[in-house]
């Protein structure tokens, strides 16, 4: 192995100051409520409103503030997203229940969630992409109540109007101009004019995602995320302008996002590593790519795919591109990622927008153990089961004699009330 552009990134550390900041402020809006929300959607969006929860007013004017050409778009991206969602609900349909033991009837259910907060980003960019990604999936899972928020535009009290009718296309049930920590704890803690929600999901900047963390457990979340990433392998067949165009897609979200080539071909190497350079001359997000791809970018040539695959399942990235001639050699080897992009047609690009999978993804190496949103986050797998007399006959000297081991005497004798009884009730 050889590292052609070595990275400068190192993974972040939870800033002990960030962890105080956040806390304090999430303190704040669990006991001033609405005051504390008011407060910082001052002082940090510079937002005035009084009402946080969007008018169907504002949502009209919104539509009239894009035009026709940006709704079409954004309808046969959300159609694909939803069709996908869709096709993955149908993989939830295998409740069922099982005899495994004589009078023993286990079984599992699939249950939505009640109800779920899309927290869509404002920030450098109008993320409007990431309202259809995170509120489709809930709604296709059965989702009663859907909340969607994002902070104001700067010095005002409206949200992003492309955001807006992103989230009204993708069908969310209420929408709420709040943004920051201070939306994160209102959905979790509740106030006085926004009711708690189950899951919280989307990402955000360094101090949303420290405040997800904070508030895990009060409310569920779908993942801690950091700076977005993008891996791709190639060979010698690959085309190094796609590879260069890919890279910088990914540099440009923020001075953190990474973009990493593993290559078995040195000369490709080095092309896209011009090509790279060329396309900066002239990109308008050039400030933020560039420091970006000159921080963080990394080029590895490997000896052969063997060695890619190795290296790509310890990096663990968030997106993934084969770039190979033989894809299917490699597949099933690669088990860390949050989304694969199979062939040079399949850019990321496409799965952030249009081709139907979910751009909300797991990054730092969190592929290892999740994979990204999808229609399983909004839903909870729980179990069932069902005993009849014969079986607590058979089971309950078992169960008694192993809560006995454990010096658990209460449910000992739970165990002991039921054994050789005559059945009192109606239920078997």
């Amino acid at each position: 192995m050889e590292i052609l552009k070595k990275s400068l990134f190192k993974h972040m550390e939870i800033e002990k100051t960030l962890q105080t900041q956040v806390g304090e402020i999430l303190e704040e809006i669990r006991f001033n409520k609405d005051i504390g929300v008011k407060k910082y959607n001052l002082l940090f969006d510079k937002n005035p409103r009084e009402n946080f929860r969007v008018t169907r007013d504002e949502i009209v004017k919104a539509y009239k503030q894009v035009d026709v050409k940006f709704i079409e778009d954004l309808k046969i991206a959300a159609k694909n997203i939803e069709e996908f969602a869709k096709a993955q609900k149908n993989s939830f349909n295998n409740e069922f229940e099982k005899d495994i033991y004589p009078g023993v009837t286990l079984g599992q259910k699939h249950i939505p969630i009640e109800s779920a907060l899309a927290y869509v980003p404002g920030g450098s960019y109008p993320l409007f992409s990431t309202a259809l990604m995170l509120i489709i999936p809930a709604k296709i899972a059965g989702v009663k109540r859907i909340c969607a928020c994002s902070p104001a535009m700067k010095d005002s009290e409206y949200i992003n109007p492309k955001t807006l009718v992103a989230m009204d296309i993708a069908g969310a049930d209420e929408i709420y101009a709040v943004g920051g920590v201070q939306a994160i704890g209102a959905f979790a803690y509740g106030t006085d004019s926004i009711k708690p929600v189950d899951i919280i999901v989307g990402p955000g900047n360094k101090y949303v995602t420290e405040a997800k963390r904070q508030c895990y457990g009060k409310v569920g979340i779908d993942f801690v995320a950091g700076p977005s990433e993008v891996l791709i392998i190639a060979d010698e067949s690959a085309n190094p302008s796609y590879i260069a165009a890919d890279v910088l897609a990914q540099c440009e979200h923020d001075y953190n996002a990474r973009g990493i080539l593993i290559t078995t071909d040195k000369t490709l190497a080095k092309e896209v590593n011009k090509k790279v350079n060329e396309i900066l001359v002239d990109l308008p997000t050039k400030d933020i790519a560039s420091l970006s791809w000159n921080n963080n970018g990394e080029i590895i040539l490997v000896d052969n795919l063997q060695e890619a695959v190795k290296l790509s399942n310890k990096y663990a990235p968030e997106h993934l591109e084969l770039n190979v001639k033989n894809t299917d050699e490699i597949i099933d080897k690669l088990t860390n990622y949050g989304s694969l992009f199979i062939g040079q047609y399949s850019a990321e690009v496409f799965g952030d927008y249009v081709s139907g999978t979910n751009h909300t993804l797991p990054t730092l190496r969190a592929s290892r153990y999740t994979g990204g949103v999808w229609v399983g986050t909004f839903i909870k797998t729980c179990t069932t089961q069902r005993l009849s007399k014969g079986a607590v006959d058979l089971l309950a000297p078992v169960a008694y004699d192993l809560a006995m081991d454990e010096g658990l005497y209460a449910h000992a004798n739970a165990a002991k009330v039921r054994m050789n009884q005559e059945n009192g009730g109606v239920n078997e």
